[in-house]
């Protein structure tokens, strides 16, 4: 697995990467219905990736905030969608708490896992 260094980097140069694509093609994004659809997407990314490095972070520096990482993701990430259009914020909403969803259950085998381990030792 990655340390928290390597992926606090990564997922911060994704992060800029995503949101600078995302305001050169914000035309194209708001052209037609599903390329609405998919900036939504690419905003719900960039929750995605600003919350892992946030979570690095907290990780890194020994401070944990709960839902506050997840909050300060989402309202970053909506700002985002809204520069692109209106449909995206709501787009946008709805993948990144699919994606909330999937990344707690990522979590939670991996910590059962973890614990697992432990017990045997």
């Amino acid at each position: 697995m990655a340390g928290s260094g390597s992926s606090m980097l990564s997922s911060l140069l994704l992060f800029t990467v995503i949101l600078s694509l995302q305001e050169m093609y914000r035309g194209k994004l708001a052209s037609t219905e599903l390329f609405t659809i998919l900036g939504g997407f690419t905003s719900s990314l960039l929750f995605l990736m600003l919350l892992t490095f946030i979570g690095n972070y907290q990780e890194s520096s020994g401070v944990k905030t709960g839902w506050g990482a997840v909050i300060l993701s989402e309202l970053i990430a909506l700002i985002a969608a809204g520069t692109v259009h209106r449909v995206c914020i709501t787009t946008c909403f709805l993948f990144s708490a699919g994606l909330l969803y999937e990344v707690n259950k990522l979590s939670g085998m991996s910590v059962a896992k973890t614990e697992s381990k432990a017990r045997r030792s």
